[in-house]
């Protein structure tokens, strides 16, 4: 029978495992490895995914909307500084800022040769601002002239932007710049009473940040911060800036004696201590910053110390008059010179041995005769120079005078000027310092002094600060009494009229008033060489108008390393006349 064909097989093993066919393993393995890199490329982009949405997406999307953000602190406007009777002397006027959106600007060549056509200057000046990287905001310039950026404005530049803003202004230029100041560009005070009243005029800045779109026009609500500024309060100071001026005119206008080293002038209310005017040279001008000569932002009369000199000699009689030693009439011999410690003391103009009162040693400016005078002012157990070394502190000769002004002396301390301990004093010393040599003071405590003089003994501390015209604030200053005496008061009164009427302070005189002041031509210290330099003085005159009506103004007129003369006396004589047709001071 026929069948089919038979293929023989071998047995398989008991335990043997089952082998797969050849064709089915293959086919398996390709298809695996797709899966594989598969899952491997999903699992990148997936932690791909994860880093850029979670990890860094808030750092990028801080730096996209950085790239789109400007922002800037808004300048409070500053308070305006008055005169006494309402003149504007400091005030922030509109201007505008122009800054520039660099990663804006398309046409960088263009762009900064406009610039240059409008705001002066070359296209190069401007190409640093303009290709700034990938920065947002670079100042093209600052507090422009509200016209000038309107010009620019018209050009319509890609990337140009404009901040409204002020700027401080001085429009009387030249005239109390020393008092008012200066700020910087920012707005703050830098010297004067810009720098001393910063805390109230500078107010407080605001803050501006919005976003902008590539166009430069705001995000709808893309502001992150507005916060407004809070400006600043107004001011009003004790000058009278017609007198102001006149005064630094007449300092300007003696040009072989004052202004050759420099000159200075204070004249102070002595009843209030309201400073109505005070110069130095050289002066200040606030619209010429790139010639601003050394020492012109200083107000020496408050800042400088020097030797007084002669004008001193008040302090010495003053101190002799209550001590009771000596009246105006009492006599003194004074001998040509006197000797002290190896050195010889004489008066500053040749003369023999003569008799002189204490009233004839005042007008006649006797170096020997207040150094005897001095010396022998022995009362209750304290001797005539000592008596003298404490009525300089008495008299605030050795204390700040408290002047709402920056740079007088050393801050943290209350003692300003030089003056030895009295166990320092050796006999020379103390001839010396009752002539005011020896001794230093600033022009503004000698003017307090003479100011307790013409007030009955009562000093006020010298200000300039009167209102606050936004509160209604007025400030109040300390007084002291200082002098006790009523008849030392006028007899010193009358000896200082003296000076003027027939003593060394003639030139002084004004028809018709009763002048009170003293003289001085003060030896200069050598700091250099030791001792004192041959024929160069500084030269002062301290005095008031007695026994008149209207404000009781004091001045002080100083000129420094000049020659022997009178050069002094007339220029106090002519800014005491203005200011008594000024503030129609009175005779009694």
């Amino acid at each position: 029978m026929a069948g089919r064909p038979h293929t023989s097989r071998a047995p398989r093993r008991p335990g043997a495992p089952r082998t797969a066919a050849p064709g089915f393993a293959a086919d398996s393995s390709r298809a695996f490895i797709p899966l594989v890199v598969f899952a491997v490329v999903a699992a990148l982009f997936l932690v791909r995914l994860v880093y850029l949405q979670v990890i860094v997406a808030p750092s990028y999307a801080a730096q996209a909307e950085q790239a789109r953000t400007v922002g800037f602190d808004i300048e409070p406007r500053r308070g305006t500084i008055y005169d006494r009777n309402g003149t504007v002397l400091a005030v922030s006027v509109d201007a505008t800022t122009i800054y520039a959106n660099p990663s804006e600007v398309e046409d960088l060549p263009g762009t900064a040769a406009a610039l240059a056509g409008v705001l002066g200057g070359e296209a190069a000046d401007y190409q640093n601002a303009l290709s700034a990287g990938t920065s947002t905001f670079a100042f093209i310039q600052r507090k422009a002239d509200t016209a000038v950026a309107d010009q620019v404005r018209a050009l319509d530049l890609k990337g140009i932007y404009f901040i409204a803003d002020t700027k401080r202004t001085y429009p009387n230029g030249r005239v109390g710049a020393q008092i008012v100041g200066l700020t910087d560009i920012d707005g703050n005070g830098l010297s004067g009473l810009e720098k001393y009243y910063d805390d109230i005029l500078s107010g407080e800045p605001g803050r501006y940040e919005a976003e902008r779109g590539r166009d430069g026009t705001p995000i709808p609500g893309g502001v992150h911060e507005e916060t407004p500024a809070v400006d600043g309060q107004d001011i009003i100071i004790s000058v009278d800036i017609e007198l102001q001026q006149y005064v630094e005119d007449r300092l300007l206008a003696d040009k072989e004696g004052l202004t050759s080293n420099g000159g200075s002038s204070v004249v102070m209310d002595a009843e209030t201590g309201e400073i109505y005017a005070a110069a130095s040279l050289p002066l200040l001008d606030p619209n010429d910053r790139e010639n601003i000569p050394a020492g012109a932002t200083e107000l020496k009369v408050v800042t400088h110390l020097f030797e007084p000199g002669s004008i001193f000699k008040s302090v010495s009689a003053m101190a002799i008059l209550e001590s009771g030693t000596m009246t105006p009439e009492s006599e003194l011999f004074c001998p040509s010179e006197i000797e002290a410690d190896g050195y010889i003391i004489s008066d500053a103009h040749d003369r023999g041995d003569a008799t002189f009162t204490l009233e004839q040693i005042m007008d006649q400016s006797s170096n020997v005769g207040i150094s005897l005078a001095t010396e022998n002012a022995t009362a209750n157990g304290v001797s005539g120079f000592e008596n003298l070394y404490n009525k300089i502190n008495e008299y605030s000769l050795h204390t700040r005078t408290g002047v709402d002004y920056p740079g007088e002396g050393e801050e943290g301390t209350e003692y300003l000027g030089s003056l030895l301990p009295f166990d320092k004093w050796g006999k020379v010393q103390a001839y010396n310092i009752s002539f005011g040599q020896g001794v230093s003071v600033t022009p503004l405590q000698m003017t307090r002094f003479y100011g307790a003089l013409a007030n009955d003994g009562v000093e006020c501390t010298p200000h300039f600060l009167i209102g606050k015209p936004q509160s209604g604030e007025t400030p109040e200053y300390a007084t002291e009494k200082v002098i006790g005496s009523e008849k030392a008061l006028s007899d010193m009164t009358d000896m200082l009229k003296t000076v003027v009427s027939q003593g060394t302070g003639t030139d002084a005189a004004i028809e018709g008033y009763n002048v009170a002041g003293k003289t001085s031509t003060a030896e200069i210290y050598d700091e250099v060489n030791g001792g004192y330099r041959k024929g160069v003085y500084n030269m002062a005159f301290t005095g008031f108008i007695a026994d008149s009506t209207g404000p009781q103004l004091v001045c002080f007129v100083g000129a420094n390393e000049t020659e022997y003369g009178s050069i002094v006396t007339p220029v106090f004589k002519d800014i005491m006349s203005t200011a008594i047709d000024r503030f129609q001071i009175m005779p009694e």
